[in-house]
């Protein structure tokens, strides 16, 4: 695979730590080598994954203080970088020139070790994230039914275009993928057409499968285990095992009966 996969948006809540926990999980079920990075101060991922909050963080291997090997944590579900608050001064401290680039340049170290990089961004257009989108080969942009989600992504879509014209004109906008999704409400559906016109904006879709609301995505990181452990056979752990299958045909065999 060797794909640096993603999760962005602008507006928090989302489901973007959601999304990247679940695909770490599937993957590993797939016996695929998945490193995560969060690259949020907040370091959500990094909890839901059980990583250890001590040693090298992301923060420290964008200073230049240690190397990504030095700063992987092992997890019973994949390896993990993880973040702290320390993480949200990066923007004061990094100065060079080619300060967008140090995250591509930090993986370059890693690049044959994993078959999937999977990176959390911030609810935040800021270095950080536009680190992630240079250093990216997919972009997945999650987003829940409701206005204020759609407002994250028409703000992150300048950001895109501009990292793609300007950082990595390789980046690739997968599609949109409609969380916490429910079509008894006329809302979804209002707010799905809206967000059509931005993916066509982007040159990307809006994914056939959408994420239900589950109250075991939200129980699972509580636990330290990724939805396809903790609850394989709920609703959103089927969507999102069938959006990586969809995403990644390479991913063949399906999961459940």
């Amino acid at each position: 695979m060797s794909k640096v996969i993603v999760v962005t948006n602008q507006k928090g809540g989302v489901g973007k730590t959601t999304t990247c926990a679940a695909f770490a999980g599937i993957f590993r079920k797939y016996g695929k080598k998945v490193l995560a990075i969060d690259l949020d101060p907040q370091g959500n991922l990094s909890f839901s994954l059980g990583a250890e909050d001590s040693g090298y963080t992301i923060h420290d291997v964008m200073k230049g203080d240690c190397t990504l090997r030095q700063a992987t944590k092992r997890t019973e579900i994949c390896d993990v970088i993880t973040s702290n608050i320390l993480l949200s001064g990066t923007e004061l401290e990094l100065k060079s020139s080619d300060r967008e680039f140090v995250l591509k340049k930090a993986l370059a170290q890693a690049e044959d070790q994993y078959d999937a990089v999977i990176i959390d961004t911030p609810p935040a257009l800021s270095i950080l994230t536009i680190n992630a989108y240079t250093a990216a080969d997919d972009l997945i942009i999650p987003m829940t039914p409701e206005v204020l989600s759609l407002q994250g992504i028409a703000q992150v879509k300048d950001t895109i275009l501009a990292v793609k014209k300007f950082y990595n004109k390789k980046l690739c906008v997968r599609g949109i993928l409609l969380t916490r999704y429910s079509s008894k409400y006329l809302l979804s559906e209002e707010v799905a057409e809206m967000a059509e016109i931005i993916a066509d904006q982007l040159g990307t879709q809006i994914f056939s499968t959408r994420i239900s609301s589950c109250i075991a995505a939200a129980e699972a990181p509580a636990h330290q285990q990724a939805l396809v452990d903790y609850s394989p056979r709920c609703r959103a752990a089927k969507e999102y095992t069938r959006l990586a299958r969809e995403l990644y045909p390479e991913l063949t065999e399906p999961l459940y009966d």
